[in-house]
């Protein structure tokens, strides 16, 4: 049975020697509760870093809960996309007063840091998390669009795994710290974004949780970054994750971002994961179909909800 707590959480600016324990915590969450309400490990500091880029200071946007004493409570990072918020809470703490706070405080901090005259202040949820659509609700949101598919494959017991076919000349490699320049370039085609080569240096590969054993580049034969993804591993639950997975425009349909995750794959399968998964826009149908090739199948889906700004 699990005891609900009777006090209200308090919050503190999240510090990079954070991520560890928070890794490390959400894990258990995970193992404890199963992954529905929770997205993989290897999310939290891709949304802390590449998503926030250094912005603002980590501490304004990123906060920690916890309870009187000290088990830490949830996690919520504000202003994603310059609009957005997450919060992910500890099992005994869901559906409580306590949600309820830090569901309330991540929105109004949120709405309060964006633009003005944006128009809805947004968060998302998962199709089977009854318990957050309920207090989203009661907190004013409505459900506008399925906002991510979440995919998952399994690597024991599913069969042999997609081969790595590449074109002539080029090859799949881990990143290395002299590839920033290009890894932005490679990210702005991809996804439409400004990087530069040292934000990219500064904000990701210098923070907590990167290593450039995870990202994975093909290179293409004159030398430059031509797709890419991160693989991110979590051990206690046997769980493998992609993201970002992409590929530079100059280098679409070359079966390049599926070398990639195949070679992924077979890294994961080696760490002794069990499963694997990757969440995409719903709307991307060129995404699904990609994961569908390299044996996804849709598992979850999680839905946009959205307030109006006060």
């Amino acid at each position: 049975m699990v005891t609900r707590p009777s006090s209200v959480p308090h919050r503190r600016p999240y510090t990079d020697a954070d991520l560890p324990m928070l890794q490390r915590t959400v894990a258990g969450w995970i193992a404890a509760a199963g992954r529905c309400g929770y997205d993989h490990i290897g999310e939290l500091p891709h949304r802390i870093y590449e998503n926030l880029r250094g912005r603002r200071p980590v501490g304004e946007l990123v906060h920690v809960w916890a309870d009187d004493a000290g088990a830490t409570a949830g996690l919520a990072v504000t202003l994603r996309f310059d609009e957005a918020f997450d919060v992910f809470t500890a099992p005994e703490w869901r559906g409580t007063g306590g949600e309820r706070t830090m569901l309330a405080d991540a929105a109004a901090a949120t709405a309060a840091a964006m633009d003005p005259a944006a128009p809805y202040v947004l968060t998302d949820v998962f199709d089977c998390d009854a318990v957050r659509i309920r207090l989203l609700e009661e907190l004013g949101f409505e459900r506008f669009r399925v906002w991510d598919d979440v995919q998952e494959r399994e690597l024991d017991g599913a069969g042999p795994l997609p081969p790595v076919v590449l074109p002539d000349g080029f090859t799949v490699r881990p990143a290395g710290p002299d590839d920033a320049d290009d890894l932005a370039a490679a990210r702005n085609s991809a996804f439409g974004d400004d990087w530069t080569g040292d934000q990219y240096r500064t904000q990701v590969m210098d923070k907590p949780g990167y290593d450039p054993a995870r990202e994975l580049v093909a290179e293409s034969p004159d030398g430059r970054v031509a797709a890419f993804t991160v693989i991110w591993f979590d051990e206690r639950n046997g769980a493998g994750h992609f993201e970002p997975v992409g590929t530079h425009a100059a280098f679409r349909r070359l079966g390049l971002a599926k070398a990639v995750m195949a070679h992924g794959l077979r890294l994961m399968r080696d760490r002794g994961l069990s499963t694997v998964s990757v969440n995409h826009d719903a709307e991307n149908l060129a995404a699904a179909a990609l994961y569908r090739s390299l044996g996804f199948t849709a598992r979850h889906q999680t839905f946009g909800y959205r307030r109006q700004m006060r």
